[in-house]
């Protein structure tokens, strides 16, 4: 019962965190003249992106065979995606 309890507090942390991190984001968008507004950009280092979603962007965030990074900022929202070209390539290497 223990460890329920213990994983039921971490699920709450996590979730408030996220919360925080986006109202945090939102406040600094919303603390900019109206037309200086963004909606991306970078909240304690992690990328946030509050545009609404284009299938390049999401391209970008999934499947990005010529970009190296494993982890890449999300097409919406905030924090990281998986290319996952880079996952790929590492199961099927190019010929």
């Amino acid at each position: 019962m223990a460890s329920r309890t213990h994983g039921n507090a971490l699920n709450r942390a996590l979730l408030l965190t996220a919360v925080a991190l986006v109202g945090a984001a939102v406040a600094k968008e919303l603390a900019r003249p109206a037309a200086e507004r963004t909606w991306h950009g970078r909240i304690v280092g992690l990328p946030y992106d509050f545009r609404p979603p284009t299938a390049e962007r999401l391209r970008a965030e999934f499947w990005a065979p010529d970009n190296p990074a494993l982890f890449t900022p999300h097409a919406f929202g905030i924090g990281y995606g998986v290319n996952l070209a880079r996952v790929a390539g590492r199961f099927y290497p190019p010929d």
